[in-house]
């Protein structure tokens, strides 16, 4: 191994690097039994992210527009109230949230069917706190998702 492929395994992260090395760690969400692609699937953080986007947009919106009249600190934590409230009442209810509707995923037990309202509530709060949904395992799944006994998947 040259200097070259050290420093690129280095920038790439070591799954890239033991994938180099010959180890096969498969597709995301094969060790839970779902498909590698299609309806069923886990999803990808683009859509994830976007999905998050749209729904912190609406409690923006909700915030400025009805809460607090303009725009401030109060704002941002009306906002942060309110996206808990809307993910545990429609991710409770439905399975999904408008923006995960509109990006077309849905939240599932990693064992099928739906989760819990304890654990749709552990969730959201988690999601709230932003830290462990950055943190993720080799299926793509952030910790809030693990904690919680979820999975996110398109529809």
């Amino acid at each position: 191994m040259d200097n070259r492929q050290a420093l690129g395994s280095w920038l790439s992260g070591p799954r890239a690097a033991a994938e180099e090395a010959g180890v096969d760690f498969g597709y995301r969400g094969q060790q839970l039994g779902l498909p590698e692609d299609g309806p069923g699937s886990i999803a990808r953080p683009g859509r994830r992210l976007g999905a998050l986007a749209v729904d912190w947009a609406l409690c923006m919106l909700i915030a400025y527009g009805l809460i607090t009249h303009g725009y401030g600190q109060a704002t941002g934590n009306w906002a942060l109230l309110l996206l808990l409230v809307l993910s545990v009442l429609t991710v409770g209810t439905v399975g999904s949230t408008p923006g995960k509707r509109l990006f077309g995923l849905r939240v599932v037990s990693v064992h099928g069917g739906r989760l819990s309202i304890v654990r749709v509530a552990l969730r959201s709060a988690l999601v709230c706190l932003a830290i462990p949904a950055l943190i993720w395992d080799r299926d793509g799944r952030g910790l809030h998702d693990r904690f919680s006994g979820a999975v996110q998947v398109r529809i």
